[in-house]
């Protein structure tokens, strides 16, 4: 049975601030026609350059508290000070295009979708140190001093989780990081039903 025609699965991506686990679902979901990544909601601003309903879903607190209330969210958590959550809807409708859904958040959410889909794929990616972690985020020029330092200030706590997830990438080269997501998307394990 090929990839495609399984039913899809979930693989979850979680790291630091800065580790790449954007940047790496990103280029696998652009790389493949079987995958997308479910797009989450978010309270926080938008960053230069992202798109409503693209990047993020953006919503104000009101209306994030909302969609609590409801249960529409598979997982959600309070992250630097802003609430982020993945919907089912989200997930629901890239299940029914036959997508698998490629989850981009943190250690928290990980936890909460492993709860509610057991057979989920979980992987950590891994900086190859804390100072390459600091010197990404400073060159990618989205945040202030003091978010920088906020972030850095949490990485230890984050990385403790890595053992929770099914597998760690250390991302030292993104194209070897990249053809190893490929490999694991490859092997998700299917028929993702939530408890």
């Amino acid at each position: 049975m090929t990839a495609a025609s399984r039913f899809p699965g979930i693989l979850v991506l979680s790291a630091p601030s800065g580790g790449g686990k954007t940047s790496l679902a990103r280029a696998l979901a652009g790389s493949r026609s079987d995958a997308e990544i479910a797009v989450s909601h978010t309270t926080r601003a938008p960053r230069p350059g992202e798109t409503d309903g693209v990047h993020y879903q953006f919503v104000n607190a009101a209306r994030f508290e909302e969609m609590i209330r409801q249960q529409a969210f598979i997982e959600y958590a309070t992250v630097y000070g802003n609430l982020y959550g993945t919907s089912y809807d989200a997930v629901d409708a890239l299940f029914a295009s036959g997508k698998h859904a490629i989850l981009d958040i943190d250690w928290q959410g990980a936890r909460n979708v492993r709860r509610r889909y057991p057979r989920a794929t979980t992987v950590f990616i891994m900086p190859p140190s804390v100072e390459t972690l600091e010197r990404r985020l400073r060159e990618r020029n989205q945040d202030s001093e003091s978010v920088i330092r906020q972030r850095m200030e949490l990485v230890e706590q984050e990385i403790s989780h890595k053992d929770e997830f099914d597998v760690v990438v250390v991302n030292e080269n993104f194209d070897e990081s990249l053809a190893a997501l490929h490999q694991i998307l490859d092997s998700v394990d299917t028929g993702q039903m939530p408890v």
